[in-house]
C-alpha cells in the first residue's frame, strides 16, 4: 500500500470513527423513547443497507441453521446493546455513556477464553481491574438512586451485549460479507421490537424524524460500513485503538450542539478506561 493510499484508508477510517461517534449525542438528543428510536434506527438501516447490498452485488444467502440461529442472537444482543446505551446516555450525559460503553475491548479480552481456546492472560485480569477503577471514579458516588450510576451501569451492560456479539460473530467475519451480517441484524431487531411502535408514545416521530434519519443513515449505514471496511487495510487493533477515540469525538460534539462539559471525574476515569483500549489494542498486535 504506498503512502498516498494509506493516508486516504487513514482518514477514511477517521471519518467513520466520527461518523460512529454522533450515536452519543444523536441518543441523547432524540425526544422519543428509546426502544422507538431504535425500531427507526432499525427500519431505516434495512433499507439503505438492502438497497446497498443490491447496488454492491452483495450475496444475502445464508449458508445453514446453525449460522441463522447465530445471526439472530447476535441480532438479540445488538438490540440489547443499542438500548442500554441509549438509556445510558438519557439517564447520564453522553461523556459517561461513551466511555462507559467503550469497557467492551477489556469484557472481551476477558471472556475470549470461553468462546475459543485461548487462555486468559493475567495482564487482562490488570486491565479489568484498571477499567473498574475507571468506573469507580466516573461514579460520583455509589447510590443506585444516582442517574448517573444508573447510566455507568447501562453503559457496561451495553457493553457486554456488544462483546457478547462480536464473540459470536467472530468466527462468521471470513465466510460472509459485513454489510449482509449488519443487514440481517436490522431486519431481526425492525421485527422483534415493532410491539413497541403499539405500547409507546411515537408522535414525536414528526418533529424528531430528520435526527433519526442522521442516527440511521450517517452512523448506522455509513459509519459502521467504513468501520467495517476500513479492516481490509488495517489490523483490527489499529482499528480499535483509531475507534477508541470515539468518545473524544462524542464530547466534542455534545459540547458543541447540546452545551455538556465533563466534570473532571470523568476526564480521570475515562482516561483511565481508553487507557486499557490502548494497551491492550497495542498488546494485541504485537501478539499477532
Amino acid at each position: 500500500m504506498n503512502e498516498k493510499s494509506h493516508l486516504n484508508n487513514l482518514l477514511l477510517l477517521i471519518i467513520a470513527t466520527v461518523c460512529l461517534s454522533t450515536s452519543g449525542p444523536l441518543g441523547k438528543f432524540i425526544e422519543m423513547p428509546t426502544p422507538v428510536i431504535i425500531w427507526w434506527r432499525s427500519i431505516l438501516a434495512v433499507i439503505i443497507l438492502f438497497f446497498f447490498c443490491l447496488f454492491k452485488g452483495i450475496n444475502l444467502k445464508i449458508n445453514n441453521k446453525k449460522d441463522r440461529f447465530t445471526f439472530f442472537i447476535a441480532a438479540l444482543l445488538m438490540g440489547g446493546h443499542w438500548i442500554f446505551y441509549f438509556y445510558a446516555l438519557k439517564l447520564s450525559n453522553v461523556a459517561i455513556g461513551m466511555i462507559s460503553l467503550f469497557t467492551f475491548p477489556v469484557i472481551i479480552a476477558l471472556l475470549e477464553p470461553l468462546f475459543s481456546k485461548v487462555k486468559l492472560d493475567p495482564i487482562h485480569i490488570v486491565l479489568g481491574l484498571m477499567v473498574l477503577l475507571g468506573i469507580y471514579i466516573l461514579a460520583p458516588d455509589f447510590d443506585l438512586e444516582s442517574s448517573q450510576l444508573q447510566g455507568i451501569l447501562f453503559g457496561v451492560l451495553s457493553a457486554i451485549c456488544y462483546a457478547l456479539r462480536i464473540l459470536m460473530l467472530k468466527g462468521h467475519i471470513a465466510t460472509y460479507n459485513g454489510t449482509m451480517l449488519m443487514f440481517y441484524q436490522v431486519v431481526v431487531l425492525t421485527i422483534v421490537l415493532a410491539p413497541v411502535l403499539y405500547f409507546m408514545d411515537t408522535s414525536n416521530i414528526t418533529t424528531q424524524y430528520p435526527y433519526v434519519l442522521l442516527l440511521a443513515i450517517v452512523t448506522t449505514a455509513i459509519g459502521h460500513t467504513m468501520f467495517v471496511n476500513s479492516l481490509k487495510y488495517f489490523k483490527a487493533s489499529t482499528a480499535s485503538i483509531i475507534g477508541s477515540t470515539q468518545p473524544i469525538f462524542g464530547i466534542i460534539i455534545a459540547f458543541f450542539f447540546l452545551n455538556e462539559l465533563p466534570s473532571p471525574n470523568t476526564f480521570i476515569g475515562g482516561s483511565l478506561i481508553l487507557a486499557t483500549v490502548i494497551i491492550e489494542s497495542i498488546r494485541s498486535k504485537k501478539v499477532k
